[in-house]
């Protein structure tokens, strides 16, 4: 059935978490934050990231969204953050002025696109010469890693395989990721894993309810109501404790220069 980004209800699914100190390391090892004055969070879902790159120090960021409803969420969740802008725009055409940004980034979009090589001439037109360009995603090879009690999201597909399918003809292949980058004019590409703590649980409880509401999890969203209460059950029989669950996401991170 898939994900309505557009849907009122799904308004704040992005919005519940926070960004992981050890994605904040990561960044920070990947570019110099001490360069960057403004930023473009393209695909921005509930602004946590934009959130996060301002905590970082970054004085401003332009928070841009295909969806308006989701676009709202994330104002909601930003409303401390005098110097986060919000912009209705797709990663193809943003609206945005070109060569006004040190940084873009572009977490757990590419995705959901089809046309990287449009994307990416997108990304190279609102960065300024010398800024970064970073990518975080999963390729097929993250997503298909077996469940544990960190990587919940393996039980979906060891429970579901169909979903494997739909999950392998949405993700890009590191080596086309690469490609595009270079043709589209980036230098400087280098090519990282990370192991980012999505969110820690108090107890399992707490996680089934967070798998119960889909949270910020659009792959659910293909399971219908009664296949979800199968899966809840088999991920509280796999998980053992009953004391904190840190769960965690294996990412690919890509970074290019203009």
């Amino acid at each position: 059935m898939g994900m309505n980004f557009h849907h009122q209800q799904n308004r704040i699914t992005y919005s519940s978490r926070t960004a992981d100190p050890s994605w904040k390391s990561a960044m920070q090892q990947l570019v110099s934050i001490n360069n960057v004055s403004r930023a473009a969070d393209i695909g921005c879902g509930g602004g946590i990231y934009s959130k996060a790159l301002l905590d970082m120090g970054i004085p401003s960021a332009t928070a841009i969204d295909f969806s308006e409803t989701i676009l709202e969420g994330a104002e909601e969740n930003c409303r401390e953050y005098d110097n986060i802008s919000f912009h209705h725009g797709d990663a193809y055409s943003t609206g945005l002025s070109s060569n006004q940004f040190e940084l873009v980034l572009e977490r757990a979009l590419i995705h959901h696109l089809s046309d990287l090589s449009s994307c990416f001439q997108e990304a190279h037109r609102l960065l300024k010469d010398g800024g970064t360009f970073i990518i975080q995603d999963r390729t097929p090879e993250d997503c298909l890693l077996p469940g544990d009690e960190s990587h919940i999201r393996g039980y979906i597909f060891d429970l579901f395989p169909r979903l494997s399918t739909i999950e392998m003809n949405r993700r890009h292949e590191s080596k086309e990721v690469l490609e595009k980058l270079l043709v589209n004019g980036f230098t400087s590409i280098q090519e990282v894993q990370l192991w980012e703590t999505r969110k820690t649980y108090t107890n399992k409880k707490q996680l089934l309810q967070d798998l119960r509401k889909r949270t910020g999890r659009s792959i659910l969203h293909e399971l219908s109501d009664q296949e979800l209460e199968v899966l809840l059950n088999h991920v509280g029989q796999a998980i053992s404790t009953d004391g904190d669950i840190i769960e965690k996401d294996r990412w690919t991170i890509w970074t290019a220069v203009k």
